[in-house]
């Protein structure tokens, strides 16, 4: 499959000599959510204006549908639509003016019909002729997605798109995301929570000090990466683990009613029989057992601890 975003040895400094892009290779496909995640000064906004033609790059190419974004920029701006972290906003436009100003910078015949199909898509339509000043930070969020998609792009970043946003109004604007990726829409966004990426993204990027470190698919990230835990409640406290059980590296809680056993599921035996066997040899009566798989934010945190 032909990659619809496409970025080889891509590499940014700047006058002051800080190195924000180091060699990044990136291909991305028709249809897909990839989200990127990183720390503050990552490298995130960098790559993504880069790519949209804001940053020039020192080094390296990028293709937007086979467009060149140095040489065709004219028509790989056409294709990308960006959603910008900051709320940039003029205090006294309409609501429906601004989108449609946006529309006709891109040189697109009116559509009032489009631009009101657009409102109500961002639950926006009753703000039509609102002035933009009078919204909430949420509202004015999703403006920005409505200038985005105002020239119908194919191709749709979003810089921190939920920034500032409340939980519940976060997850409607998930449903969105889903919702233009459903419809053809490639979409790439850079996002601090790591729930936005577990719950939406189809292929996760972690990316820091201006390096790609990963990009996986977002299940097979979890199961290579990924360990699970099992928790081991017992009947009575102990006061330090059994001799006998050293071998497994178990946390034992300050209480001293708890087992905690680490293990990987990728590996063809995990130790949990023998480990059973020994407890029950140790005499230490079971209360309850339960597992938790990893979650995205542990293996963010492990990869960056690991790299640094």
């Amino acid at each position: 499959m032909q990659p619809i975003v496409s970025i080889k040895n891509l590499s940014k400094t700047y006058q002051s000599g800080h190195k924000a892009l180091n060699n990044i290779n990136l291909d991305i496909f028709k249809g897909e959510i990839i989200a990127l995640l990183g720390p503050n000064g990552a490298g995130k906004t960098t790559l993504i204006s880069t790519i949209c033609g804001i940053v020039t790059p020192s080094s390296g190419s990028i293709t937007v549908d086979g467009y060149d974004t140095v040489k065709q920029y004219r028509q790989t701006r056409a294709i990308i639509g960006l959603v910008p972290q900051e709320l940039t906003l003029g205090a006294f436009d309409a609501v429906a003016n601004t989108i449609a100003f946006s529309r006709g910078l891109h040189g697109k015949p009116a559509d009032p019909a489009y631009i009101d199909k657009l409102l109500t898509d961002l639950s926006l339509l009753d703000k039509r002729d609102s002035m933009l000043m009078t919204l909430s930070g949420g509202m004015k969020r999703r403006v920005l997605i409505g200038k985005a998609l105002a020239h119908r792009p194919t191709v749709l970043f979003l810089d921190e798109p939920t920034a500032g946003v409340d939980v519940e109004l976060r997850k409607d604007m998930w449903n969105l995301v889903r919702e233009l990726r459903d419809s053809g829409v490639t979409i790439i966004l850079t996002t601090h929570y790591i729930e936005e990426a577990e719950s939406i993204a189809d292929r996760v990027g972690v990316i820091n000090n201006g390096e790609l470190l990963l990009v996986e698919d977002k299940s097979t990230l979890m199961n290579k990466l990924g360990s699970k835990q099992l928790t081991i409640e017992l009947r009575e406290s102990i006061s330090g683990i059994p001799e006998t059980l050293t071998k497994y590296e178990l946390e034992l809680s300050e209480d001293g009613t708890t087992l905690l056993y680490h293990y990987d599921t990728r590996q063809s035996r995990t130790g949990i029989t023998s480990l059973m066997k020994d407890i029950n040899a140790a005499g230490l009566v079971l209360k309850d057992l339960h597992t938790k798989q990893s979650s995205l934010e542990d293996i963010f945190v492990n990869l960056l601890q690991a790299e640094s």
